[in-house]
């Protein structure tokens, strides 16, 4: 059984790999043709450096994608699992204890391994295509505090859940999805005014004009925004984007300053009217939702999974801690989770296509969203012509060009 799990990750990786390669090969019998949706918004040198872009994040992702696969099969399947359980195992009795500081020691450890590809492409690969504003001094801050928030988070989850299942041996499932439930929409509330502002600077639009018309413009579909704020992206990365956080009183629109800089007040507006498509249809609520009766039925699975003898076997190991056999049934969700992920991107794309057809009604405006979404894309140096499979199966938004299409048409 270790070998044809070992060979299962394996061909996931392959299937990774090839539907990558795919789409470079469709880009490269494509990469000169400039559609005409943007003809007049892009030029020729342009549409050559965003195949280049395009080819060397894609080469980039495949080789992180294999890299990260060796890792884990040596991990999984080399003893590496079994010496790390046995090792933290040494340092303390506590049940509780012991799988805090195995989860809180493999996090850290996955994101150390992981920064020299992050290294690479920040200051290569964004930095050649003109994209990268950090310094290494800047960069190193913020990879410390991801890694010390990401410590004390996963503390607080795994402590918890584990708390859970020392006090509750018989129904600690039911007791740790309502946890995780509660710990979910806790972090949403407090992340916009605690997580974000320790990485960004936060601040009221420039424009009190633009602000305005963006309250007034979400309180015709009955959303109260507490704040408009515009957010020092440019510090970091030329890339620009919006997008919609927090629930309750908290919520609040946050647009990149790049976004600012290269937009008209009207393409402006209309790309905040596609995120309030979001909220006012109810896609936040309804992903939140699905989530957690995913996550409800996962936790049960697992509950009776993991108690499983047989388990450690399954990857070739011997008597595992509770927390490692749940790193063992990570590594089985990981091969079932990649045929999964097309029916994610396909409902998030579905999302996609009504947030724009709900700034169309609103702003009654189609052309202004299009010419924004025509913009972030030359800006982005987004790939204009995907393969469909590929787009069909890791897309969250639809092509640029579809959605372009679909606001121009009558």
């Amino acid at each position: 059984m270790p070998v044809v799990l070992a060979l299962a990750y394996a061909a996931v990786t392959l299937l990774r790999v090839a539907l990558a390669s795919l789409n470079l090969r469709h880009l490269g019998r494509h990469a000169r043709e400039l559609p005409p949706e943007f003809e007049g918004v892009t030029d020729a040198a342009t549409l050559e450096q965003t195949a280049r872009y395009t080819v060397e994040r894609t080469r980039l992702g495949v080789f992180s994608a294999v890299a990260s696969s060796l890792v884990v099969l040596a991990f999984v399947f080399g003893g590496g699992l079994s010496a790390y359980d046995a090792r933290v195992g040494s340092l303390t009795t506590s049940f509780v204890a012991r799988g805090v500081l195995f989860f809180v020691g493999l996090g850290v450890l996955s994101s150390v391994i992981g920064l020299p590809l992050s290294i690479y492409a920040t200051f290569v690969v964004e930095a050649r295509y003109g994209f990268n504003r950090t310094t290494p001094k800047l960069f190193f801050v913020d990879w410390l505090k991801g890694l010390l928030l990401g410590a004390v988070i996963t503390a607080a989850l795994a402590g918890g859940a584990l708390g859970l299942v020392h006090a509750a041996p018989t129904l600690y499932w039911l007791w740790a999805w309502l946890f995780f439930c509660g710990m979910s929409v806790f972090l949403i509330l407090i992340s916009p005014v605690v997580i974000e502002p320790l990485f960004f600077q936060f601040k009221p639009l420039s424009s009190e004009e633009l602000a305005n018309d963006a309250r007034a413009l979400a309180e015709r579909v009955g959303v109260k925004l507490e704040r408009v704020l515009e957010i020092d992206a440019s510090k970091r990365s030329s890339h620009s984007n919006a997008y919609f956080t927090g629930l309750g009183r908290v919520k609040r629109v946050v647009l990149f300053d790049t976004l600012l800089s290269r937009m008209s007040r009207s393409e402006i507006l209309a790309v905040l009217a596609h995120e309030l498509g979001h909220w006012k249809l109810g896609h936040i609520l309804k992903r939140l939702l699905v989530t957690q009766a995913v996550a409800l039925l996962a936790i049960y699975v697992a509950s009776r999974a993991i108690a499983w003898p047989g388990l450690p076997a399954l990857v070739g190991q011997g008597e595992l801690s509770f927390a490692a056999r749940a790193v063992v049934l990570a590594f089985l969700a990981s091969i079932a989770g990649f045929f999964v992920t097309p029916l994610s991107a396909l409902w998030s794309r579905k999302h996609e296509r009504e947030a724009d057809e709900f700034a169309r009604e609103l702003t009654g405006q189609p052309r202004e969203l299009a010419n924004a979404l025509l913009k972030l894309a030359r800006d982005n140096l987004s790939n204009l012509h995907p393969h469909p499979l590929y787009a069909a199966f890791y897309y969250s938004h639809p092509p640029v060009i579809e959605r372009v299409r679909r606001l121009r048409a009558p």
